[in-house]
C-alpha cells in the first residue's frame, strides 16, 4: 500500500510538472520575439569570436616569448663557444671543458623552446584559420539576420493593417461598436420624436407648452371635415360640368336623342341635389340652353329618368330616323 501512495504522489507530481511546463512554453512563446532572439545570437557568436581572437592572440604572444628566449640561448651558446676557443688558445684546457658544458645545456634547452616553438606556431595557425571560418560564419548570420527581420517586419505590418481594414483588430472592433450602437440610438431617437409628434397632432398628448382647448380641438376637426366635404362638392360639380359639355357637344350632332337626354339629365340633378351631405354646398345651378323647336317635332317617346348611357342616341347606334 505504501509503494502504491508513493506511485500515485509521483505520477501527480508528473503531470503538474508536466503542465506548467507546457503553460510556461505557451507563455514564453507569446512573448517571445524572433528578431530579439536573432539579435542575441549575432551577439553571442560576436562574443565567441572575440575569445577566439584572443586566443589566437595569447598563443602569438607565448610564441614570441619563446622565440626571445631561443634568440638569447642562441646568443648565449655562440658565447660559450668563443670562450672555449679562447680557452684553448690560451692553454686553459679546464675553462674550455666548462664553457662547452655550459654551451651543451643551452642547446640542449634551446632545443626544447624550438620544438615549443613549432608547436605553438602550430597551433597559432590553426586558430586563425577558425577565427577566419567564424567570421565568415557570423557575416552570413549577420546577413540572414537581418533579412529575416527586415521580413518578419514587413509581415508584421502588414497583418496589422489586413486586421485594421477587415475590423478584426480590438481597436477597430471597439470604434465599429460603438459606431453601431450610435446608429441605433439615433433610429430609436428618430421613432420616438416621430411617435410623439403623431401622438400630439392627434390629441392624445397635451402640449407641454400651454393647455389645450377642447372646443378649439373640436372646431380643427369640424373645419378638417368641412375642407374635406368642399373638395369632394368642388369634384362633383367639375364632373357634372365635363358631362354637361359633352350632352351639349352631342345634341348639337345627335338630333332628338340628344334633347332626351338632356332632359333626363335635369331630370336625374333634382333628386341628386336632395340627398343630404355634412356641410356640403349646394349644387351650382345650370340653366341648359333652349332647343330649337324643330328638334321636338322628332323626339320619340321615351320613359322619363331613362339612364345616359342607355339613350339610343348616345350609345353609338345609328338609328332609323337618322339615316
Amino acid at each position: 500500500m505504501y509503494m502504491k501512495g508513493t506511485a500515485a504522489r509521483m505520477g501527480v507530481m508528473k503531470r503538474v510538472s508536466l503542465v506548467f511546463k507546457a503553460k510556461a512554453n505557451k507563455a514564453l512563446d507569446k512573448m517571445e520575439d524572433p528578431r530579439e532572439t536573432l539579435d542575441y545570437s549575432y551577439q553571442r557568436q560576436l562574443e565567441l569570436l572575440t575569445k577566439v581572437r584572443r586566443g589566437v592572440a595569447d598563443v602569438a604572444t607565448s610564441r614570441k616569448r619563446v622565440e626571445l628566449q631561443m634568440n638569447q640561448l642562441q646568443q648565449s651558446a655562440n658565447k660559450l663557444e668563443d670562450q672555449a676557443r679562447k680557452a684553448l688558445s690560451m692553454g686553459r684546457e679546464d675553462l674550455a671543458r666548462e664553457a662547452l658544458a655550459r654551451k651543451s645545456s643551452a642547446q640542449s634547452q634551446l632545443n626544447d623552446l624550438q620544438a615549443q616553438y613549432a608547436q605553438l606556431q602550430a597551433e597559432e595557425e590553426k586558430l586563425t584559420i577558425a577565427s577566419q571560418r567564424l567570421q565568415a560564419k557570423v557575416d552570413a548570420f549577420r546577413t540572414r539576420k537581418e533579412t529575416i527581420k527586415a521580413t518578419y517586419t514587413a509581415a508584421e505590418a502588414q497583418t496589422r493593417i489586413n486586421e485594421a481594414f477587415s475590423g478584426i483588430s480590438e481597436e477597430m472592433g471597439d470604434v465599429g461598436m460603438a459606431i453601431q450602437r450610435a446608429e441605433d440610438k439615433t433610429a430609436q431617437m428618430q421613432a420616438r420624436a416621430g411617435a410623439i409628434d403623431e401622438l400630439m397632432a392627434s390629441g392624445a398628448l397635451d402640449d407641454l407648452g400651454g393647455h389645450r382647448d377642447d372646443i378649439q380641438s373640436e372646431l380643427d376637426m369640424i373645419s378638417a371635415g368641412s375642407d374635406v366635404e368642399s373638395e369632394l362638392a368642388r369634384l362633383k360639380g367639375e364632373l357634372t360640368a365635363s358631362q354637361r359639355k359633352q350632352i351639349e357637344g352631342s345634341s348639337a350632332n345627335g338630333g332628338p336623342q340628344a334633347a332626351q337626354a338632356q332632359q333626363a339629365q335635369q331630370a336625374q340633378q333634382p333628386q341628386q341635389a336632395q340627398q343630404p351631405g355634412p356641410y356640403a354646398p349646394p349644387a351650382p345651378q345650370y340653366t341648359p340652353p333652349q332647343q330649337p323647336q324643330q328638334a321636338e317635332q322628332y323626339q320619340p317617346t321615351q320613359a322619363a329618368g331613362l339612364p345616359v348611357a342607355d339613350l339610343p342616341g348616345l350609345g353609338g347606334e345609328p338609328q332609323d330616323g337618322d339615316g
